[in-house]
């Protein structure tokens, strides 16, 4: 519990006075946030002087067939109205007089000063626009993956098994998809393989954690240096001995939908996207439907949080658990295919998959273990990757290093920041050994 609650009767009164009393982590977690959202909201005041006087953002691509206008913004006003409105709500969570949904309304304020203060300075620190729908593209494409490993992470926690393991299952079935697709020129044969590959993976994290009772996190671990020593090894062994055979990979193209696609602005944006983009759409509210609506997500959900209780209604602990976490890897291992076939090529043995199984796990830890508000969260998180492409040819007076950082920057601050506002399944990573 974040809060206590105290009763006091009034001397003078037959009144109950109700006090709210804030524990000592619910203090440091508030006091920790107030101060991240403060210094966000100094560095762009600081950033605000720095802006030229008006900002171009295109609201089309260059070579679109429908050109749209681009809007010019005051650049100093509108980033120092942004950074105002970041401070005042740093301040308001340092203050601690805010509750409930005000809380959350501040954190709302300070996310969208934050992403328009930058994205403004951004265009009015170059003579070149930022273009809009460039950004927004880029952001469905890296946040993709990040769905799929949000799912995958999602399930298997609901179940009460923490998955470490999404980078391993990323990793292998990104190389079972190329490989495959190299040898049946097959998109469909790619995609089961891939998604058996993440199988097999979510099968040895089932395995040892329910049947073995390894610690989740150090299985995890192992399973993400199995993966790689396994990608690498049948790599060098097959792939790079004959590339011209097993590395012939021609990625999935971009699948328009007549009609919606030539929407303005919006048409090219979510009407112009690969096939697994298209998925992870279907994915994501399919599996909240599957946790939140069915018989088998309520057995789900039960085993997270107490799985002696579930046991003893008759419900089948290891079973039900065992079941998240497969279907889990089957999603993970769609999210590793999108890392070849879905939108690059050919595997590539330089860690293709770049630490995305990693800040999905963050995804999901910030969305709740809730596989709607982890996706939001993905798109956070693909956006903040988007802004190092978009912004690369725009000169920007901050290093491109710094831009190329910022998703991970963004993981460290998002679970340091937030974590302690959000309460995993309360058996998440314990160990159930039948009782009699």
């Amino acid at each position: 519990m974040s809060a206590q609650t105290q009763t006091q009767s009034h001397p003078d009164s037959n009144l109950t006075l109700v006090e709210k009393v804030e524990s000592p982590q619910a203090r440091a977690q508030r006091l920790s946030v107030g101060v991240l959202v403060t210094l966000l909201g100094v560095i762009l005041l600081f950033m605000a002087f720095t802006t030229n006087e008006t900002g171009r953002i295109a609201l089309s691509d260059a070579l679109a067939d429908v050109k749209l206008p681009t809007i010019e913004v005051p650049g100093l006003a509108t980033v120092l109205v942004a950074s105002l409105l970041v401070l005042g709500a740093g301040i308001g969570y340092l203050t601690g007089r805010i509750h409930g949904r005000l809380r959350t309304a501040l954190a709302v304020i300070a996310g969208v000063g934050v992403l328009v203060g930058f994205l403004v300075w951004a265009a009015a620190s170059s003579n070149l626009p930022f273009t809009l729908t460039s950004q927004l593209n880029l952001t469905l494409e890296y946040a993709t993956p990040l769905f799929f490993g949000v799912l995958g992470g999602v399930l298997a926690e609901r179940a009460g098994v923490v998955n470490i393991a999404i980078e391993g299952m990323f990793l292998t079935s990104a190389f079972a998809a190329s490989l495959t697709y190299s040898i049946t020129k097959s998109f469909i044969a790619a995609l089961i393989a891939a998604a058996i590959a993440g199988l097999l993976m979510a099968g040895v994290l089932a395995l040892f954690t329910l049947r073995y009772l390894v610690d989740h996190v150090i299985i995890g671990v192992v399973i993400n240096l199995l993966a790689t020593g396994l990608t690498g090894f049948i790599y060098q062994q097959l792939v790079a001995k004959n590339p011209s055979e097993y590395s012939s990979v021609t990625p999935m193209l971009p699948l328009s939908i007549p009609g919606l696609r030539d929407i303005p602005f919006l048409g090219p944006i979510l009407f112009s996207l690969r096939p697994l983009t298209y998925l992870a759409f279907i994915a994501v509210p399919l599996v909240w439907f599957l946790i939140f609506r069915t018989k088998w997500g309520l057995r789900v959900r039960s085993v997270g949080e107490h799985p002696h209780a579930a046991d003893t209604v008759g419900i089948n602990v290891i079973w039900t658990k065992a079941s998240a976490v497969l279907l889990g890897g089957i999603f993970a291992g769609l999210g590793g295919a999108y890392f070849t076939i879905g939108s690059v090529g050919a595997f590539q043995d330089n860690n293709p998959t770049a630490g995305y199984g990693f800040i999905a796990l963050a995804a999901v830890i910030m969305g709740r273990w809730h596989p709607i508000l982890g996706a939001f969260v993905a798109l956070f998180f693909g956006f903040c990757r988007a802004l190092a492409q978009t912004t690369k040819l725009m000169a920007l007076p901050i290093p491109g290093d710094f831009i190329e950082m910022l998703p991970y920057l963004a993981t460290v601050i998002a679970v340091a920041g937030l974590v302690g506002q959000v309460r995993a399944p309360a058996a998440d990573g314990d160990h159930f050994v039948k009782t009699h």
